[in-house]
């Protein structure tokens, strides 16, 4: 992080999903700061789950308080001061209204800089989605496809990418970028996908003798064995799902090629000891420098 010369953190704080039995918005496993890290600019991040939104008698003005307030317990807790936060919500058109007001409500409560996220859909069709009133957006230049499988991406794929970024011309709301630097296993059994694998690539699966290499991204189960916590039958298929450096290189060209006005800001998620061994220290320059 000194090396990429790293001000600022985007920091997941808590998801906010719903109760199973009272159907009430509940918040999941909020963040525990070890220490201040008071070297970096922290941004909250907020994760609020799509059916949180879609509660047809969700009071929208208790919601935004109580997560605002939330917030200010985790900064004052850790003595924490933040000039922004961010809100992620994968909104829908039955979920429009719920969450467009939810930021409405937010915004005049917290007094502070609202960014939000946006997928590549809500672009396109802003029109029908609507653009919540942020003072700036961060595309999530991501998880493009379905997790299945095939041999496509889920997580980037320059086709689907490419239906989208003509949209980005038009699109009113300045946004930033942000680039996977993630990757995962895709669990398939009997042509079924039965789970996502986090923190696996593919060269952790070349070393381990359980698994055979069938093509540049399928590995077979040589024998059944546990892994990381994990049950593989033999026979199961792993697809690895990675970012190469080329691939975020590639991403952010064409974003550059669609450009109304440049990005503020790149951001990287995510950042963890996994993620960053994959790439080398001047990936980042180098994606940087395109814009």
């Amino acid at each position: 992080m000194k090396e990429n010369n790293v001000q600022k953190l985007y920091v997941r704080y808590f998801d906010i999903g719903i109760h199973p039995e009272s159907n009430f918005p509940i918040p999941i496993s909020p963040i525990r700061f070890e220490e201040n890290p008071k070297e970096y600019a922290i941004v909250p991040v907020v994760f609020i789950q799509n059916k949180v939104m879609l509660q047809p008698n969700l009071d929208v003005k208790d919601l935004a308080q109580k997560t605002f307030d939330f917030i200010e317990q985790i900064n004052s807790k850790n003595k924490i001061v933040c000039q922004e936060i961010q809100i992620d919500c994968d909104w829908t058109l039955k979920s429009k209204d719920n969450y467009l007001k939810f930021i409405e409500v937010f915004k005049k409560l917290s007094k502070k800089k609202l960014s939000a996220t946006i997928r590549l859909h809500q672009v396109k069709y802003f029109k029908k989605t609507k653009i919540p009133n942020v003072d700036s957006g961060v595309l999530m230049y991501y998880n493009m496809g379905s997790i299945a499988p095939d041999s496509l991406n889920s997580i980037y794929d320059k086709k689907v990418a490419e239906r989208y970024l003509k949209s980005l011309k038009r699109y009113p709301l300045h946004l930033d970028f942000a680039f996977p630097i993630y990757s995962w296993g895709v669990h398939i059994r009997n042509n079924k996908v039965i789970g996502l694998r986090s923190k696996m690539n593919s060269i952790a699966l070349e070393k381990d003798s359980n698994f055979e290499k069938t093509s540049p991204i399928f590995f077979r189960v040589k024998h059944s064995n546990y892994k990381n916590g994990v049950f593989y039958e033999e026979n199961d298929l792993l697809k690895i799902e990675e970012i190469k450096p080329k691939d975020l290189k590639e991403m952010a060209e064409d974003l550059q090629d669609h450009l109304v006005e440049k990005p503020n800001e790149i951001i990287f998620y995510d950042l963890d000891e996994f993620n960053l061994n994959n790439y080398e220290k001047n990936t980042f320059k180098q994606i940087i420098s395109c814009f």
